[in-house]
């Protein structure tokens, strides 16, 4: 195995190589960086009837944005959609990872069938109802 300071000592440049056997290690390093993203804020808010999740996803347009309830578990996927004028390109860019995604787990009480979800100025409102049996009823008293 050769390391960098071989490598400079051979051909007298300043250009670090890494060894060979660290390719594979980087190539796994870049699909693991690939495969990561932005946790997006989110408020959760309870009623008598539901859960209303508000997720804040800024830059992710709607054919961008996956919603999957696999199981007990909602999953938030969204892929941000880079903003340049056409023939300019960003110099610099702070958005490093261009992905959001986040997971809950539903109780039992919620209908997961029954979600309903908007997407407007960046904001992802899902509404979670929650399931008959779980919500609040009154229950009529009689007389006699």
């Amino acid at each position: 195995m050769t390391d960098t300071r071989d490598l400079q000592a051979q051909n007298g440049s300043n250009v670090q190589q890494q060894p060979q056997q660290a390719q594979p290690q980087q190539s796994a390093r870049r699909a693991a960086q690939d495969e990561r993203a932005m946790v997006p804020r989110v408020d959760v808010l309870e009623d008598e009837s539901g859960i209303t999740l508000l997720a804040d996803l800024p830059g992710v347009p709607r054919e961008q944005l996956e919603l999957k309830v696999e199981g007990d578990t909602l999953l938030i996927e969204g892929a941000v959609a880079a903003f340049a004028p056409e023939g300019l390109e960003a110099l610099h860019a702070e958005v490093r990872l261009p992905r959001y995604r986040r997971a809950f787990t539903l109780s039992r009480e919620l209908d997961a069938g029954a979600i309903q979800a908007q997407l407007r100025d960046g904001v992802l409102n899902l509404r979670i109802p929650k399931q008959a049996h779980a919500q609040p009823r009154r229950i009529e008293v009689q007389v006699g």
